[in-house]
Parts: structure tokens; C-alpha cells; sequence
């Protein structure tokens, strides 16, 4: 007897571990969603599949850090604007011109097929795909490490995307929690006969709970500034980064773009919201090479947006004033992580 019981008590911290995290398929307001559960860190992130498949809510000990723009998630599908962590492609931020150049050609956007909007001054915002309910789910699943799930969004299927971006590929997602830490991985798989390049990013949106930003400071590793025009597209120009550091947040606001980033040995990049002895930290892989930081006024988020490429550089590496896009083979996939993560929260 006292032996099956030492073995009882050997096994129950490994029960135990394997129950801390979960992640179910579930609704919220109506809306399908996927939650995942890490209950020794009080951490909860929840995904739409159907919204762009966007983490709206990252609660940490029950206080969500990230902006979600409205009353609940049911809201912002009927009226759907940018929060959470939304995905920008096949290019992030800016394209100017209506349209842009790779492999030599011309391609330019049509905005009679529903996938964009072309405004007068031919300024493409965020890609195509940020409210989409084309993500299909293709793994949900939790172990003693981890929670996690992943979906797959199938580019080349849909015309009217393809006609505005001529390139066929799909994208596949996965959101990854584990020891309190959301990690987002993105693989792009270029599935065409051309070489793709790669201008995706984020739009994440944070708030430190019960700190207003005007009491908090941020960490910027960045050691060039990107030049902008009056459009804030970039002009394929670099000056050094003059911020202190930290970055006093009281009475300024940012829509600037960063590069040269600075990196631990690991190659990545951290940085951080940090107020009230609360922080977090959003930490960039080796090829998420510019962060865009936003903070405009009136509001109390700041976004730190992780990006493969400069805003329209697309088109200025075809100018020849930007050496640094990244591209996918025919038959290759890019691949990258970012990660989310708090203390004092």
C-alpha cells in the first residue's frame, strides 16, 4: 500500500502541470472564438477566427491589456475598427501609389472588387485581410508546456484578394501560449512560380491596466528613425533615433517608424510599456525588422507594431532606396515570431 501510494504522489505534479493550461473552442457574445489558459500565470487570450483571426483580449490576473475599441467582441464584429492584435497583409501600414512594383512589373489595385479602398490621395492601408472571416482553424490543443492553436488562411483561393495582390500563397498562424507569454508565429508559404516579397506585420494595441499613459514610459531599441512624407509614407531615408531613454510619454504622441533595431544575443529586439511598477513587453524576432510605434493623442494605448519592411517599401526597393525587403522563394516559406509579455500586472 505505501508503495502504489508513492507512486500516486509522484504522478500528481505531472497531472497537475498538464491541467494548468487549456484551450477550448467556445463563443463570446455570439462570436466564435478560441481561448486559451495558462492558470498558474492568471493569464487568458482570446482569438476570433472570424475578425481577421485577431487575439482581442489578453487578461492578465483578470485585466485585459490590450485596447479592444469596443463594448465586447459581438460589437466590434458588427462594427469592426483596429484593436487587439490584427494582422496587416500582404503589407502593413502604407502603400502609396495604388498599387506597387515586384519582379520588375507593375501591379495596381483595384478598388471596384471589394478587397480595398483606394483613397484620393492613393494610399493603401493595412493590406486586405484584418476583418476577414476566411481563417480556417486547423489545430486547437493544450500539454503541460502550453496552449495553443493554429489556423491557415488560404490567399491564392479568392480572386478578388489575388487580383490585387497577383502572388499565390497562403498564411498559417499560430498563437502559443506558455509560461505567461503569448507568442504569435507567422509562416508565409509562397505557393506561385515567382519570388513574393514579404511586407506583413501587426497592429497590436496596449493598455497597462489602471495606468493612464501620460504616467508611463517607453523603451524604443531602435538606433535609425524612418523619414516620412506629409502622407507618412517613407521616403526610403533614415536619421539616428534622438529619444531618451526611456521615453517620458506625457504630452507626446508617436506615428513613427524605427529600424536598425537593437538586439540581444538572441537576435531579438524588446519593447516596452512600463507605469504604475506595471510593464509590457513585446519582443521581436530577427526578421520582424521595424517597429512602427503609435500613440496618438486623446487616446491611452500605444501600439508597437512589428513589421517584415518599412512602410511602401515595396515599392522603394524597386526605386532603388531601400536594400532591406525581404522576400519568399517559389515553394518557400518566411517564418517569425513576436512575443507578448507582462510583469506587475
Amino acid at each position: 500500500m505505501k508503495f502504489r501510494l508513492s507512486l500516486a504522489l509522484i504522478a500528481l505534479p505531472a497531472m497537475t502541470l498538464a491541467q494548468n493550461y487549456k484551450a477550448i473552442k467556445t463563443t463570446d457574445h455570439g462570436v466564435d472564438i478560441v481561448r486559451l489558459t495558462d492558470a498558474a500565470h492568471g493569464v487568458e487570450v482570446n482569438i476570433a477566427p472570424g475578425i481577421g483571426n485577431r487575439a482581442y483580449e489578453m487578461k492578465v490576473h483578470g485585466k485585459n491589456i490590450l485596447f479592444l475599441g469596443a463594448a465586447d467582441v459581438g460589437e466590434l464584429k458588427q462594427k469592426p475598427g483596429l484593436s487587439g492584435v490584427p494582422f496587416l497583409a500582404p503589407w502593413a501600414n502604407r502603400m502609396a501609389n495604388a498599387g506597387f512594383w515586384a519582379n520588375g512589373k507593375k501591379y495596381n489595385f483595384n478598388g471596384e472588387l471589394g478587397s480595398l479602398r483606394i483613397p484620393a490621395n492613393g494610399v493603401v492601408l493595412h493590406g486586405m485581410l484584418t476583418t476577414t472571416p476566411l481563417w480556417e482553424v486547423t489545430e486547437v490543443k493544450a500539454g503541460a508546456n502550453s496552449a495553443q492553436v493554429t489556423s491557415r488562411f488560404e490567399f491564392w483561393k479568392h480572386p478578388e484578394l489575388m487580383a490585387n495582390w497577383p502572388f499565390a500563397h497562403e498564411y498559417e498562424m499560430t498563437y502559443k501560449l506558455a509560461d505567461g507569454a503569448l507568442e504569435v508565429i507567422t509562416t508565409v508559404i509562397n505557393r506561385g512560380a515567382e519570388p513574393m516579397p514579404v511586407a506583413v506585420g501587426y497592429h497590436p494595441y496596449f493598455n497597462l491596466p489602471d495606468v493612464a499613459r501620460e504616467n508611463a514610459v517607453a523603451h524604443i531599441p531602435a538606433k535609425s528613425a524612418v523619414i516620412t512624407d506629409d502622407r507618412l509614407v517613407a521616403t526610403g531615408e533614415f536619421k539616428p533615433v534622438d529619444l531618451p531613454d526611456p521615453t517620458p510619454l506625457k504630452d507626446r504622441t508617436f506615428d513613427h517608424g524605427f529600424t536598425d533595431l537593437i538586439r540581444d544575443k538572441d537576435g531579438r529586439a524588446v519593447f516596452s510599456f512600463e507605469g504604475g511598477g506595471k510593464k509590457i513587453e513585446v519582443v521581436y524576432g530577427p526578421k520582424w525588422i521595424v517597429g512602427v510605434v503609435w500613440a496618438p493623442k486623446g487616446q491611452n494605448f500605444i501600439c508597437f507594431e512589428p513589421m517584415a519592411s518599412i512602410t511602401n517599401g515595396v515599392n522603394l526597393a524597386h526605386d532603388g532606396k531601400y536594400s532591406q525587403l525581404q522576400s519568399v522563394a517559389p515553394g518557400g516559406t518566411w517564418r517569425e515570431s513576436f512575443w507578448i509579455r507582462t510583469a506587475g500586472i
